[in-house]
This record gives structure tokens, sequence and C-alpha cells, in this order.
């Protein structure tokens, strides 16, 4: 039981940490959460700027696409202000544009586009055909297992997380320095129920699609995220949700990096649900620097 009660509470202060609170009409507060790493994590900030956008559109509609920019490190230290400014309402769509501020400076910038359900042409890409959640290990026991063998940074990063419940496809490039395919998968979901409120859910889902999103772009090249001399920073992010979901059921996460080049790298991602519908499509382009370069 005492296992349960602290992996709610992990979920209940996720929960927490990407609401914001309101201190003016379109003017909202984020707490820090991130106080033990060196900068805030860029999910925290696409969720608490998603998070303060939906509470200035009407809700029956939804988010379906977000387009944002990170400019400046976060501070854990303090604080974000989200200013929120009304673009537009139109007959289908809304838009809104958020600025994430601390210490008098713009930090990251998104705009966040709405609509209205509506029917209409329906095709998607297949899921990958990769086991089940049930089929691989879970991080626990990856952790008390070959992951113990990680370096420390790893095993930090990874534990960063216990709200959430990772179950890697593939792990084999954490013990191995082999330039493999661009490519990774992993099935994740929130450790315990999130309310019902959809807009949880999309919340949840903008944390976790900035999760090892750049760190793809490193596998052809032999790297880790854990490796010292590897320097990683988003730089743009984007997000698409193209059909209802919930966070709290298994999730697919399927990355690829065409691209790496100028110091920089390109990744793409794509979350399907457990029944194989294509729920929603990330990309992002980072700052990737080694020592050597």
């Amino acid at each position: 039981m005492a296992k349960t009660q602290t992996v709610e509470a992990a979920v209940g202060e996720l929960v927490a940490l990407l609401n914001v609170e309101k201190i003016e009409t379109y003017l909202f507060r984020g707490g820090c959460g991130t106080a033990n790493w060196r900068r805030v994590f860029g999910g925290q900030v696409l969720g608490q700027a998603l998070a303060a956008a939906i509470k200035t559109v009407a809700p029956e509609r939804r988010v379906h696409s977000l387009h944002a920019y990170f400019l400046l490190p976060g501070d854990t230290k303090a604080p974000i202000v989200y200013e929120v400014e009304h673009l537009r309402d139109g007959g289908s769509f809304s838009s809104r544009r958020v600025k994430a501020i601390q210490h008098g400076r713009v930090i990251f910038i998104t705009v966040c586009s709405f609509h209205i359900d509506e029917t209409g042409l329906d095709f998607a890409e297949k899921r990958p055909d990769v086991p089940g959640p049930e089929a691989l290990k879970t991080a626990t026991e990856l952790f008390s297992g070959a992951m113990g063998k990680l370096p420390d940074s790893m095993q930090r990063f990874w534990e960063r997380f216990r709200a959430l419940e990772f179950r890697p496809v593939d792990i084999s490039r954490y013990f191995d320095r082999k330039n493999r395919n661009a490519a990774q998968q992993f099935w994740f979901k929130t450790a315990a129920r999130l309310p019902d409120d959809p807009a949880v859910h999309f919340g949840v889902m903008a944390y976790i699609s900035d999760f090892a999103l750049l760190e793809t772009a490193l596998a052809p090249h032999g790297k880790l995220l854990s490796d010292p001399d590897v320097r990683l920073a988003s730089l743009d992010h984007a997000i698409w949700f193209h059909r209802p979901f919930r966070a709290d059921e298994w999730l697919l996460y399927s990355l690829d990096s065409p691209s790496s080049a100028g110091a920089r790298g390109f990744c793409r991602g794509q979350v399907f649900s457990r029944d194989g519908k294509l729920v929603a499509s990330t990309s992002q382009e980072g700052l990737m620097r080694t020592d050597v370069d």
C-alpha cells in the first residue's frame, strides 16, 4: 500500500506542477518544480504554457497543435509567469500565444491552436509492430538489473520521472557504442489514474513529448545522453493532437531522427494508443554539441 500511495502522490505532484495559477485575466503563474535540475525541464514549460492557454479558451474547443521555441534556460529556483495573448476566436478555431517569463526575460514562446470537434476524412499510419508493454521490463526491474550498471547521471535522469511508467522496447543502446539507426520506441503512461479533465491529459502528453526526443539523434553517433562530452538543448518543439487519448493508459512513443548537421539534431515522434490509433505527432530541433566539435 505504501508504494501505491507514493506513486499516487508523485502523480498528484505532477498534475499540480502542470497546472497554473490564474493571477489576472490573461496572466498565470507556474511552479518551478524541478529544483534538483540544472535547468527547468522543457516538458514542464510546454505543459504549463498549454495549461495557461487552455484556461482562456471555451471548453468545447480542444487544442490540436502547439508550436514553440525555447529561448533561454529556465531557472529552477523561481516561478514562471505565463502571459497569454488572445489572437483570435473564429467560427471553428481559436489561437493563443503564450510567453513564459522569468526575471523579466522571455524564456519560451508558443502559439496554440484550438478547434471545435468536427467529423471528416479519417486515415492514419499503423502502429509499429513492437512488443506490448506487458512483455517488457518495468523501470524498477531495469534499475535493479542491468540498468544498475548505467552511469549515475543517467540513473538520476530516469528516477526524476517517478510519476510516469516507461517501458523501452530496446535498451541495448545503453550498453555499447555501436552506431545505430536513429530510432527508438517506448511505452509510457502515468503511474496512477489521472482526473478525467482532458486538459490534464493534454498537459501530461506535452510534458512527456519532450522526453527522449532529441536523444534519438545521438544513436547514429554511438553517443548517450549521459556522456560527459554531450550537450543537448531543445530549440523548438511542435505537437499535433489528432485523436482523443488518456495519458494514464499505455501509449507507444515511436521516435526517429532523419538529420543531424550544423550542431543541430532534428527529430520526429508519433504517439499511438494501445489499440493502434495515432493520437499525436511531435517534432523537435535541438542543439547537439560535443566537446570535440
